[in-house]
């Protein structure tokens, strides 16, 4: 298994922009990308960052989850969940079965805000929620201390050969075209007259994306979604 890509979302402070580079310097992982960062890497960064700078300047910035995420065929998100959200609940045991089921894809890890952790549109992007094993009276973590358990893990228990068996999961820029397609297919359908979008948009992309699917499924998906587009236009024009 390649390193994972580490994403973090709207992240605020600059000391866990260090602190994140250096706990992933001691497990060996060189990409960090932010979405909407706020925090810049300053010298305090740059202290906490202890022999890490080259993680800290080697930082991508993205505007969106999506663009952090398209290249990615495994997607797992970290939250405390309380009940919220529709993609699998994975616990941190689980984590290496998890990663060694689905081939030799690229994973990012993707961390929310310090203080609301992700939304449940962020959520979506996610083939599954990581569950850290915290006490239930005080679940959240501080967001570099987060980052070191999930990699310790991952270094301490595998991930073990990935299976050869199963084709590899789409990359997430896929899954994100097929929901945009099905999206214009919804929409000339009508299923958006009773309003509410966001929320089905968010739900059927978590659908698509918990699964996660391979590129030949995606391709199938899209395909009904083009035929239906096809069939309209030429209803409209034969009316």
């Amino acid at each position: 298994m390649r390193p994972p890509a580490i994403v973090l979302v709207r992240p605020r402070l600059p000391a866990n922009l260090g602190s994140v580079a250096r706990v992933a310097k001691n497990f060996g992982v060189s990409e960090i990308r932010l979405v909407e960062p706020a925090a810049p890497a300053d010298d305090e960064a740059v202290r906490l960052a202890s022999g890490a700078d080259d993680l800290l300047d080697a930082l991508t910035r993205h505007e969106t989850l999506t663009d952090a995420l398209a290249d990615c065929g495994v997607v797992v998100a970290t939250s405390s969940l309380r009940g919220r959200g529709k993609s699998r609940a994975l616990e941190l045991a689980e984590l290496p079965d998890f990663l060694s089921a689905s081939g030799d894809a690229r994973v990012a890890f993707v961390f929310g805000p310090e203080r609301s952790g992700l939304t449940e549109e962020e959520r979506a992007h996610a083939g599954a929620s990581l569950r850290l094993p915290t006490r239930p009276r005080f679940p959240t973590m501080n967001l570099s201390h987060s980052v070191a358990v999930v990699l310790a893990v991952l270094a301490a228990f595998g991930p073990g050969d990935p299976r050869t068996d199963v084709e590899p999961p789409a990359p997430a820029a896929e899954l994100e075209a097929a929901v945009s397609h099905w999206d214009r297919a919804l929409e000339a359908i009508g299923f958006y007259d009773t309003g509410h979008r966001p929320r089905s948009l968010r739900d059927w992309r978590g659908i698509v994306a918990g699964r996660p699917m391979t590129s030949r499924e995606v391709a199938i998906l899209r395909g009904v979604a083009n035929r239906v587009l096809v069939s309209l236009k030429r209803a409209k024009r034969e009316a």
